[in-house]
């Protein structure tokens, strides 16, 4: 069992059909157990975890983070390409619109948010100046220009501690402090791949404009209606980039997110 790329999946990604010869996999961590997908494409080894188990019972701020990171370390993992579903807080970034994330805003409250909490581990200050993979990025941003939707360079993701939607005063407040659209998963799942050297990049899928913006009540049906219609698209992307990675000068070790800071010491 090994894989050199990993995907995870978000609302609405759930099962890994483009993968052939798929075989699941309980990998024990010292965070927990995670459960993986392997299977082959294009000939080469491809892990896939679905973010809130295969059929959406893990809420968000419950994600076993730490594990499932640890575990794609664990088979090898070097790249990971997420997708997140997200809110619009930018009436430019409208509902079926991709964004290649390039920044975050931390709104989370009680998640463990690092691999490095003292102890034997020690303290660890992780650079997040570039938070998402340049690399990694770039190919997406590059795929971007041929799929049949409108696809956004960059954006800043704001992560709440879900699972409750925003209220419209929050939305207000993010938009304030640059957000450009909301979730509840990217955190701190981007800031553990940096700690573990991993490349990381995610697309956000744009399902509705955030509470405030639009009049309706915010449901968790419509999201999964609004990814449903986009599940191809970027399925299709995701895995285009994977058969880049593997076919590219991008499956090395010169990156700067493989770059993994020693502890603090006296």
């Amino acid at each position: 069992m090994n894989a050199d790329i990993g995907i995870i999946g978000g609302t609405g990604l759930y099962n890994a059909d483009m993968l052939e010869n798929i075989k699941e996999y309980t990998i024990n961590t010292v965070y927990g157990d995670a459960v993986v997908l392997v299977g082959c494409f294009a000939g080469k080894s491809i892990a896939f975890l679905p973010r809130h188990g295969k059929k959406h019972t893990v809420p968000p701020h419950l994600i076993n983070y730490r594990a499932n990171i640890t575990a794609l370390q664990e088979i090898g993992v070097k790249h990971i390409i997420a997708t997140a579903s997200v809110g619009s807080l930018n009436m430019n970034m409208k509902p079926g619109d991709f964004v290649i994330i390039d920044q975050f805003i931390d709104f989370t409250k009680f998640r463990p948010l690092t691999f490095y909490d003292g102890g034997e581990n020690g303290v660890v200050h992780t650079d997040m100046t570039e938070p998402y993979c340049p690399r990694l990025r770039k190919i997406l941003i590059d795929l971007s220009a041929d799929i049949d939707t409108d696809v956004h360079p960059k954006g800043v993701y704001v992560c709440t501690e879900g699972p409750r939607f925003e209220t419209p005063a929050e939305i207000k407040m993010f938009q304030k402090l640059g957000g450009d659209v909301v979730g509840m998963t990217n955190v701190p799942e981007v800031v553990l791949a940096r700690e573990k050297g991993i490349c990381y990049a995610a697309v956000a899928v744009v399902t509705n404009y955030a509470a405030g913006i639009s009049s309706a009540p915010l449901t968790h049906e419509e999201v999964v209606q609004a990814m449903n219609r986009n599940l191809n698209i970027v399925r299709d992307l995701i895995f285009k980039a994977a058969e880049k990675i593997f076919n590219s000068h991008y499956n090395d070790n010169s990156c700067g997110c493989r770059s993994i800071p020693g502890p603090v010491s006296n």
